[in-house]
């Protein structure tokens, strides 16, 4: 990941786009296309949304995932360790229930 973010600084920096990357600009950005990501879904079945705009789909993912790894970036935040560290609280806040029995979504 370490790669992937100096490509997209480098990126940023040749078109001189750096000076509003802050990560207020940032946290905005990455809910307005993760908002363009939704749009997608709206008032469509998601197999049909998927069918319909896969590649517009991932482009929107995409841009979410560039935008978080900037905004981890300035921050300093280790995104992968910090999902580590997420899932064992998660554990810990839901844990398994006492029987063992998992519960799972079917589709109907």
């Amino acid at each position: 990941m370490k790669e992937l973010t100096e490509e997209i600084k480098r990126f940023r920096d040749e078109r001189g786009w750096g000076g509003n990357h802050d990560a207020r600009s940032l946290a905005i950005s990455v809910s307005l296309e993760a908002s363009e990501l939704l749009e997608h879904f709206q008032w469509v079945t998601a197999e049909d949304a998927i069918k319909k705009d896969k590649q517009a789909i991932t482009d929107e993912a995409a841009d979410v995932f560039i935008y978080l790894l900037q905004f981890a970036d300035v921050l300093g935040i280790d995104l992968i360790e910090a999902a580590q560290q997420k899932m064992k609280k998660n554990a810990l806040k839901y844990p398994l229930p006492e029987d063992n029995t998992v519960l799972i979504s079917e589709k109907s």
